[in-house]
């Protein structure tokens, strides 16, 4: 079927113009067509970014807000906390965003500077 699709897409391409709404639907598909292909022969991908594109939602909208840090640094501490926090969402580790983020707290005001990339992550079954 996706052999027949790909045939009739390049057939119609000839045959309707260019800058058209058809001309145009039909170029976005053959620009994407080997993505389509191992979307369809694979079976475990998705079919669309909705799940980042949630994740990152909140920092898209609360940019404007952050313009106000204080300052660059603070900005990038900001933008650090923020990409842990997110990624600790993703649940790929198992853990639970709150009781990592508690744990991390506590332990960051007796790390040193030069050990922070050494935090370890909490087990997140611990309180």
């Amino acid at each position: 079927m996706l052999e027949e699709l790909h045939a009739w897409l390049l057939d119609t391409q000839r045959t309707v113009a260019t800058g058209s709404g058809t001309g145009k639907a039909i170029d976005h598909a053959l620009k994407r067509w080997p993505a389509l292909r191992r979307y369809a022969e694979s079976g475990d991908l998705p079919i669309d970014n909705n799940p980042v594109e949630n994740a990152i939602r909140p920092i898209a909208i609360g940019k404007k807000n952050w313009l106000f840090a204080g300052s660059e640094r603070a900005g990038r501490r900001a933008a650090a906390i923020q990409t842990l926090i997110a990624t600790t969402k993703l649940n790929v580790n198992g853990l639970d965003p709150a009781v990592w983020l508690a744990r991390t707290l506590e332990r960051l005001p007796t790390c040193l500077n030069s050990d922070i990339d050494s935090l370890p992550f909490p087990d997140s079954t611990q309180p």
